[in-house]
């Protein structure tokens, strides 16, 4: 069969499809008049002999005529009706409303005519009813147990799955539309027993046929009496606190607990069981979708060639990925591993073919091979992401922070300000402010360092650094671990009962380091919002429950002590360094240094801590003390641990 072929054959079927549907809609019209007449008759005898009459006749060969007409005209005939929204419904209606209209004045102009006003308006709005009746006939069917798909019959006969909704906003609303009217997509049958809502004005109306319930302290009662066997949570941008308190009410319950992760997925997602996901540790933290803020100027990062080091890390690459939406002139990846640059190279290409896409593999510590990279490509924008992260391992290995995280800094903020990059940005640590590790006294260091550069004389550079907490999913953060723990059947190991940490997700940090970098005027430290403080032990317990497990007992916690250089409590500022807000209301701005900087002894120090030979760990942590007052060194005795 040829093309022309085929689609003769569709036109013939939509023509023979049309033609039937238009002989459907003429026989509800007639049927809706003799209904219509039938029911006249019981008031009002007249009607009987008017019926049997050629003036009735004609009326409804009238009728049968002009309502299919009108219908016409308004595309009934053209849209699918099998899944079709209430919209249609109006379609209908608007329709019949002006057949209606065109009817009733047809019969006040021509005169001679009898005037059966009733039977007309009964007439037409039971043809109104026969023409939703027949287009929605597959979705009433279904509402009664009847008709569907040898699939749906059979989850007719199954016990539905009890749904009680926490949330009666849009993302509630729209759930309980989808839960109802497009179950017959997912293998499981629901049954909405109401839904639970903290705004007292919903208190009692209905959603979807379904009451609100109660508020947030109802919840288990309501759970209980109705015998809901799963809760759903669907509010959209849910606090932390807030999340964590429904969930712990939720916990109490025997229901399972999903969540509708986002409104737009919940709109478009085309099968239900696509919407309704489990509990992520995210979602306990209770961070918002951040995206671009309409009164930050962007085009500084827009349309440049920008370097990212550390590519092949959780923020190098996230960076990566975001910088794509800025249409780059050209993105430099630079990283010394291998195996992760050359993943990270084919996601990318693979994802934008079409990317003007340079990877580097290079070491930052290496001068020579990173002025090359200056030399051929003359990045605009550099984001530094290279760095040393793990507290415990470097507090034992603190020449190799030295030699990373501080010389090999220099080296980029140097040459950016030597090749006249218009901005420099550093991914720093609230573990640099008061440190007590190695780490964040490099970190520190490399804060000091962009202040000092931005003190020359000849800098050209906008200098910035960012400061913000522990991401979320990062590679040897918290939560991986303690999932892998939680797999392996425990125990979970934590600290410090009391240990505590500032979370936040991947994507949500690299969003406001792009941001900040569009933000600052040079010599800059930005500190990103990261709300509230979690216990790290009932981050452990609340992911323990999740997988249906019981802390402490189905899984042990053991608490294994502070390990060197860690803090209970990370601070995100300085004791003086006054935070002011920006044009984002998630990011602060440092208002002043809390140093006196000498930059020819500052600089002096930081030759002398990276030419130190052998760079042992006594001779770095002596010369760390001496530029940091407070660093407190970890006793050379002990031995690392990185678990």
């Amino acid at each position: 069969m040829n093309l022309m072929d085929f689609l003769r054959g569709r036109a013939h079927r939509r023509a023979v499809d049309v033609g039937l549907a238009l002989l459907a809609d003429v026989a509800i019209v007639i049927a809706a008049y003799l209904a219509a007449i039938a029911l006249l008759t019981f008031s009002d005898r007249d009607y009987l002999r008017f019926g049997g009459s050629a003036a009735f006749i004609a009326y409804i060969a009238a009728a049968a005529f002009a309502q299919p007409a009108v219908l016409v005209a308004f595309g009934a005939y053209q849209r699918i009706w099998q899944r079709t929204s209430g919209y249609g419904v109006t379609i209908l209606i608007n329709a019949v409303a002006v057949a209606t209209l065109i009817y009733i004045a047809c019969l006040l102009i021509v005169p001679d005519v009898g005037r059966p006003f009733q039977m007309v308006l009964l007439g037409n709005m039971f043809s109104l009813i026969g023409f939703v009746a027949v287009r929605y006939r597959s979705r009433l069917l279904r509402s009664f147990g009847l008709g569907g798909s040898p699939r749906f019959r059979r989850k007719m006969l199954e016990a539905p799955l009890r749904v009680l909704i926490v949330g009666a906003g849009e993302s509630g609303q729209t759930l309980a539309w989808r839960l109802k009217h497009r179950f017959d997509q997912s293998d499981t049958r629901y049954e909405i027993i109401g839904f639970i809502d903290d705004d007292a004005a919903k208190r009692g109306l209905f959603v979807e046929g379904c009451r609100v319930l109660g508020a947030r302290d109802d919840l288990i009662r309501v759970a209980e009496e109705r015998h809901a066997d799963l809760i759903v949570v669907a509010i959209h941008r849910i606090g932390g606190a807030d999340f964590r308190d429904i969930l712990t009410r939720c916990e109490k319950t025997k229901a399972l607990i999903k969540v509708v992760p986002d409104l737009q997925e919940l709109v478009t997602s085309n099968q239900s069981a696509e919407f309704l996901r489990d509990v992520q540790p995210d979602d306990l933290i209770g961070r918002e979708t951040v995206t671009r803020h309409e009164g930050i100027d962007l085009e500084p990062v827009t349309g440049k060639i920008v370097l990212i080091t550390g590519a092949a890390g959780s923020i190098g690459s996230e960076l990566s990925r975001q910088i794509i939406d800025y249409a780059p002139t050209r993105i430099i990846l630079l990283d010394n591993n291998e195996s992760g640059l050359h993943d990270l190279t084919l996601d990318l290409r693979t994802s934008h073919p079409h990317l003007p896409l340079v990877t580097v593999l290079a070491d930052v510590t290496r001068r020579d091979s990173l002025r090359a990279v200056f030399l051929e490509h003359n990045p605009e924008v550099v984001f530094h992401a290279a760095a040393y992260k793990h507290v415990p391992l470097l507090q034992f290995y603190p020449s190799e922070a030295v030699i990373v995280n501080v010389f090999g800094s220099r080296n980029v903020a140097e040459l950016a300000q030597e090749f006249g990059a218009q901005r420099f940005v550093l991914v720093s640590t609230d573990k640099a402010v008061n440190p007590s590790s190695v780490m964040g006294a490099s970190k520190r260091l490399c804060e000091l360092m962009l202040h000092a550069l931005a003190q020359r004389p000849e800098n050209r550079t906008r200098f910035a650094a960012v400061r913000f907490g522990n991401v979320l999913g990062s590679r040897g953060s918290v939560v991986p671990i303690f999932s892998r723990q939680i797999d392996e059947g425990g125990p979970v190991t934590v600290t410090h009962r009391e240990m505590t940490r500032y979370f936040m997700s991947i994507p949500e940090a690299v969003n406001l380091i792009i941001h900040a970098a569009c933000m600052t005027s040079g010599d800059d430290i930005f500190v990103l919002q990261m709300g509230e403080v979690v216990r790290i032990v009932e981050l452990a317990e609340r992911m323990i429950r999740l997988r249906g497990l019981r802390p402490y007992k189905d899984i042990a916690i053991h608490f294994t002590g502070i390990r060197p250089g860690e803090k209970m409590h990370e601070e995100l500022f300085g004791h003086q360094e006054n935070p002011g807000p920006t044009p984002h209301p998630s990011i602060l701005k440092v208002g002043r240094w809390d140093v006196a900087l000498q930059p020819a002894a500052f600089w002096m120090q930081i030759d002398q801590l990276v030419k130190a030979p052998p760079l042992s760990s006594e001779a770095a942590l002596t010369e760390m003390r001496t530029i940091l007052a407070g660093h407190r060194p970890a006793a050379s005795g002990d031995q690392p641990d990185v678990a």
